[in-house]
């Protein structure tokens, strides 16, 4: 077990000062996972936290979202077959329709092994799978404010 020096936050915290306004006064959020039953119950929770949510299960269908839809936030898993999270994130970054969204790695990885991946600033947060569903609506709610 290694230490956690963000103990107090349950491996789930922001890595950017990203802050995005959301157009509506209910956040629209894309869940990404290439696991079903994950991502909707994710998206089923988050649902009853008052925000709008889209599946997405795998990369290319995340980019694909991102753009037609625009949500003003992303999770993203990263394990995922053929377009993985880092594949998603960093073409969602690079496209300026997209590029403004607040994107999440939410993945069972820790959080060392997602930034020794990084090439970029392609994730604004990290949340380690398995935390309180309340530690992921804190750090959405920290990126992103929807307009009242």
């Amino acid at each position: 077990m290694t230490s956690d020096r963000h103990s107090h936050s349950g491996r789930c915290h922001p890595w950017t000062e990203r802050l995005v306004q959301a157009d509506s006064s209910q956040l629209r959020v894309l869940v990404v996972d290439d696991n079903a039953s994950a991502a909707e119950a994710l998206a089923a929770y988050l649902s009853f936290e008052g925000m709008e949510c889209r599946l997405a299960y795998g990369g290319t269908e995340a980019i694909q979202m991102g753009t037609d839809w625009n949500p003003d936030v992303v999770i993203m898993d990263i394990s995922m077959p053929e377009c993985n999270g880092f594949q998603a994130a960093l073409a969602l970054r690079h496209d300026e329709r997209t590029s403004p969204i607040a994107i999440i790695a939410f993945t069972a990885l820790d959080e060392s092994e997602v930034r020794r991946h990084l090439t970029n600033h392609e994730f604004d947060g990290y949340c380690q799978k398995g935390q309180e569903p309340t530690h992921l609506t804190a750090l959405i709610t920290r990126l992103a404010q929807a307009q009242g």
